[in-house]
């Protein structure tokens, strides 16, 4: 079934533009993975009376209630008005006249799954002053401690909890920085996320002195990612404490952002 559905978001006034960032990166993403899915077809904007532009997408699904429940887990839904027209096949589709069924390639015998990313949630953290232990015999140590922030995606949204947030870091000579992160989240509804990552961040001796100075680098000039597990006791999300992570990060002037994908 093909639904056209359009979209009205109005941010609740006070909302701090941190979050309000945070969810429309992760909007973006979602939006990515359901064309990857074959859910979202086409998008457009639609003028509005007020000179406001409100997105217009094609989107497919089984049902309405898949097509709900697709909806349901944008990043930016409980800031939406959401309109949805189902629509109907007609015999003069000049689409449906030259289709002509799809030949699929059979399956090799042991042929292994193509592994897909999934978002979890993308995360701001605020950073505090590091803690300079000084050269060990593996590298320069550091602690960075994660002093609060918030975390949207699909379906989970919370804050970080500071006690016991940090990255605890090696520099190596060159600059290239090897983290063992760790942090606590809380999601809306109360559920607690045990957070640990190994990383590591490298790039251009020239980007690297550019980030140990403060300034605000993009994150593709350089090269930050980590290996992710999450342990939960709340049965609902069970499936972290099976699931394979991965993490894209970018360093900010006092904060780190980590986009979390569920490997599958």
């Amino acid at each position: 079934m093909e639904f056209l559905v359009e979209f009205d978001v109005n941010v609740p006034e006070g909302t701090p533009k941190f979050e309000v960032e945070n969810r429309e990166k992760a909007e973006s993403l979602a939006a990515a993975r359901l064309v990857a899915d074959g859910h979202l077809v086409r998008l457009w904007k639609r003028p509005g009376a007020t000179g406001k532009t409100n997105p217009v997408g094609l989107y497919r699904a089984g049902s309405e209630s898949e097509l709900d429940g697709l909806l349901g887990a944008l990043p930016l839904h409980d800031w939406m008005h959401i309109t949805v027209t189902p629509l109907g096949s007609h015999p003069n589709d000049p689409v449906a006249q030259v289709a002509a069924p799809s030949r699929q390639k059979p399956a090799e015998r042991n042929e292994l799954p193509s592994p897909r990313l999934n978002l979890v949630y993308r995360l701001g953290a605020r950073i505090g002053q590091p803690l300079d232990l000084g050269d060990i015999a593996q590298g320069h140590r550091r602690i960075v401690p994660l002093i609060g922030g918030t975390f949207s995606g699909p379906e989970l949204n919370g804050k970080l909890l500071p006690s016991g947030s940090a990255d605890w870091q090696i520099v190596l000579s060159d600059g290239t920085a090897l983290g063992d992160i760790r942090y606590t989240l809380q999601t809306d509804s109360g559920v607690l996320l045990y957070v640990q990552s190994r990383g590591v961040r490298y790039g251009s001796p020239d980007v690297l002195a550019r980030l140990s100075r403060g300034e605000d680098v993009d994150a593709s000039e350089y090269t930050f990612r980590t290996s992710t597990q999450i342990e939960t006791a709340s049965p609902e999300l069970d499936w972290m404490n099976k699931g394979i992570f991965i993490s894209v990060a970018g360093r900010k002037p006092g904060s780190v952002v980590y986009e979390t994908y569920l490997v599958r």
